[in-house]
């Protein structure tokens, strides 16, 4: 069969070229049909103001899928890992079209990189063009990439939970911010997990923000017994693990609104608190049903009215007990970290008292 010729779709007044508009993305489901590369193109047109509301002037790396998505398919896990079949972009490639904007970020290591920084629809449509499923926004605007004006509380379902686990702990997660003067703002992840967004002022470095949320981490282990902020699995358990180090510089999460790798094509869905608490299938709010739900307007529209003083949460990471805990392997080692060592793998005096190892 001939493949069908390069067309164009329209977003925010702009036309944007997509070739291979019949490329198979997405194979269809029992609940699903197949979609096309040409259809994800026009799902992100569609979207193209809650997306903005959640993405624009934010730098950010695309997740590329060149071939689309099956079953089996893997996500590379460095830039050396070449026989992976998506991966993460974070310069544009050349040949890139001129009217695309980028912003200088920096690394934990102080490399710089011009990420994209779309500030019209027609950037997203682009990148889905170029196979982007998901987008991966820093939690700072283009101002200002130094101060966060988001925390991000990423509730991740570990081995022998569900989505129904993941979803008690959220609520509960919102009415601990409600308690503590702060509104947070839910969404699926497009798979087990839930993240709650708080807009936050942006005068708070990344270090305080992940102070913040190690702060509201240990809160919620206090309230609840399913919750954990344990960095190493082995002692996760069958809990809910709040994943602290997404709120690290250089560290992101797939926004509001993205496509993810996921059969049928689920999106990561924003919510209200009351929408969140009667949906028991994530899967439900996937490229074909969500521009109907948003229809009906944006959950997160009112999300940049108030931005909220972070003092609240690091008054719990001061107060309560722990210390700091384990950052990221690629990351430097950092003040006062735990020693980068399994704890059943830890024999005591190979460390000294700042987690530095010493000659055993």
């Amino acid at each position: 069969m001939a493949k069908a010729p390069a067309t164009t779709v329209t977003a925010g007044g702009r036309e944007v070229r997509v070739s291979s508009p019949d490329r198979v993305v997405y194979e269809a489901t029992d609940a699903t049909p197949e979609v096309t590369k040409l259809q994800v193109c026009e799902y992100f047109a569609a979207m193209g103001d809650p997306l903005m509301n959640a993405i624009g002037h934010r730098p950010l790396a695309m997740e590329r899928w060149p071939d689309g998505w099956r079953e089996g398919m893997r996500l590379a896990t460095s830039t050396q890992d070449r026989e992976a079949d998506g991966f993460y972009q974070k310069r544009l490639p050349k040949g890139a079209p001129d009217w695309l904007e980028t912003v200088r970020v920096y690394t934990p290591g102080k490399r710089p990189i011009d990420e994209l920084c779309p500030h019209e629809p027609a950037a997203a449509v682009w990148a889905a063009q170029m196979g982007t499923l998901t987008f991966h926004p820093w939690p700072c605007t283009r101002d200002d990439v130094d101060h966060p004006d988001e925390l991000r509380i990423d509730i991740d379902p570990q081995p022998g939970t569900t989505f129904t686990d993941a979803r008690r702990v959220a609520l509960v997660a919102g009415e601990l911010l409600e308690e503590l003067g702060l509104r947070g703002y839910p969404k699926t992840s497009g798979n087990r997990g839930i993240h709650v967004y708080v807009r936050i002022e942006p005068t708070r470095s990344f270090e305080d923000v992940r102070h913040a949320a190690i702060g509201f981490g240990r809160e919620l282990e206090r309230r609840d017994d399913s919750v954990t902020t344990s960095w190493w699995k082995e002692e996760r358990g069958q809990r809910l693990f709040i994943d602290y180090n997404q709120n690290n510089r250089d560290r992101t999460i797939a926004s509001a609104w993205s496509l993810r790798p996921r059969p049928g094509a689920p999106v990561s869905t924003p919510m209200t608190w009351d929408r969140l608490a009667d949906t028991d299938d994530p899967a439900a709010y996937n490229l074909f049903t969500v521009p109907d739900y948003v229809a009906d307007g944006d959950p997160w529209a009112g999300m940049n009215d108030t931005a909220f003083s972070l003092d609240p949460l690091l008054e719990l990471w001061e107060t309560l007990p722990g210390g700091e805990l384990n950052f990221p392997p690629d990351y430097p080692k950092m003040p006062g970290e735990p020693p980068r060592v399994q704890p059943s793998k830890k024999v005591a005096e190979h460390w000294d008292a700042d987690g530095n190892r010493v000659d055993g």
